[in-house]
This record gives C-alpha cells, sequence and structure tokens, in this order.
C-alpha cells in the first residue's frame, strides 16, 4: 500500500545499551506456560460476518484511552513502540502531563526519522462489558501530522495477548478462560487510508515543484506549467 511504514526504534526496551540488555536478561527468565487455564484464542468463517470483502484495508479501531474514547487508533504490529500523537494529546488536555525524556529515535516512521517528545503512561481499555481488558501502558509522544490518533504496536498487543486479524477485522484477546474481541472500523480504516495518500501526495508535490524551482532558479509556475525567463541586468 506504500503510505504506513513500519515504526522501529524506541525506548520500549530502555533508552540505553545497558537497560536494553538487562531486559533481554529478564526475558530470558521468564517462565513459559504460565497460565494453562488462558482460553484458546482461533478466528473462522463466523468471524468474517459484516467485513466487506474482499479488502484491503489495514486494522482501525475506537479504544478507551485514559477515559477517553479515542477514534482512529491504528493497530500496527510492525511497530515496536506504541504512539500517541500531540494533536491527540491536546484533544485529551493531557498535554500538560509530566513526559518522559526519549533519547532514542524511531526509524521508517512517515519515511524518516523523529525524535519523539517523550514518553506518557496511559490506562488502556479493549473489550466490552464483562470481557475487556485494561492495562496501564506506555506511549511513545510524537508531535506529527497523522491520520490516527494512536498507533497500537507490539507492545500493548504482547501485554493484551491478543491476536489480531487484518482479513477478519478483528481483535481477540483471553479474558481469563473466556475471549474477548473488538471488531475494526473499515470506513475509518478506508478514511484514514485516503487521507494519508492525498497527504502524501501533496508533500510529493511540493517538494517536486520546489526542487524544480531550486534548479532552474529564476522561473514560475503558469496555468500549470513552469514558465522560465530571464532577469534583465540592470546598467
Amino acid at each position: 500500500m506504500g503510505v504506513i511504514k513500519m515504526i522501529s526504534g524506541g525506548s520500549i526496551d530502555g533508552d540505553s545499551n545497558r537497560e536494553r540488555k538487562s531486559e533481554s536478561r529478564r526475558d530470558c527468565m521468564e517462565v513459559e506456560g504460565m497460565r494453562k487455564n488462558e482460553a484458546m484464542i482461533s478466528l473462522g468463517p463466523e468471524d468474517l460476518k459484516g467485513v466487506n470483502l474482499p479488502h484491503n484495508d489495514v486494522l482501525v479501531i475506537q479504544a478507551r484511552v485514559a477515559n477517553y474514547d479515542v477514534m482512529r487508533v491504528f493497530i500496527d504490529s510492525g511497530s515496536s513502540v506504541n504512539v500517541i500523537f500531540k494533536d491527540a494529546l491536546v484533544q485529551m488536555d493531557l498535554q500538560s502531563y509530566h513526559l518522559e525524556a526519549v533519547e532514542t529515535a524511531l526509524f521508517g516512521f512517515v519515511g524518516h526519522v523523529v525524535y519523539p517528545k517523550g514518553e506518557i503512561g496511559l490506562s488502556l481499555t479493549l473489550g466490552s462489558q464483562d470481557l475487556k481488558k485494561t492495562l496501564m501502558t506506555s506511549f511513545t509522544v510524537v508531535d506529527s501530522p497523522s491520520s490516527y490518533n494512536i498507533i497500537l504496536g507490539r507492545p500493548a498487543m504482547n501485554e493484551l495477548r491478543a491476536v489480531a486479524s487484518t482479513y477478519h477485522q478483528k481483535i481477540k484477546f483471553p479474558v481469563g478462560a473466556l475471549v474477548g474481541e473488538f471488531r475494526g472500523d473499515q470506513p475509518s480504516s478506508r478514511k484514514c487510508y485516503m487521507e494519508a495518500v492525498q497527504a502524501d501526495q501533496s508533500k510529493t508535490r511540493r517538494e517536486g515543484k520546489k526542487a524544480r524551482v531550486d534548479e532552474v532558479g529564476w522561473g514560475k509556475w503558469r496555468r500549470g506549467k513552469y514558465i522560465l525567463w530571464l532577469r534583465k541586468s540592470r546598467r
């Protein structure tokens, strides 16, 4: 699709080499199979009910974050961090919250390197009624234009022990011996994608126009065409 790019980097495993090594050692000490009574998760034809097929849509949901119902939450298993955009923080009236400093950059974010504004811990709830999960998770704050308010990456999905399927447009996660689920919002997904494509095309046109002006020097646009003209010397 060419618009939503994988995000890597960030401080999810620590903001220094020492912290990352410590986290790696801790992970190796974790005991596997501790949740034997946890429900099995599966996806089948019955989960396609209500999905517009065929499709190539990304998974976009609504989630409860810090007691706000936040739309346009993009599920991106390729992202190494959870991201919340600054504009969303402002709308949630959380811009005054203390942000933990982050020195590690994000790579591959909207095509270039981004230096986060910091990190913030927020509550995240998925599901409804009795079949829901709430956890405190860390979000990397990014000040950048986006069609999305939040990107939930591998950290949140792994903490929830969730399984996400773009094809089924659904997330499932264990709630004790039961399974909670959350349906994606296909219309919102398609709208976000079109906005991202249009923004990318506009940026490309602006950069292309500037590059041609810089290359030629004196000139101007007229009726969609670039007209070269020479400045007359003044004597």
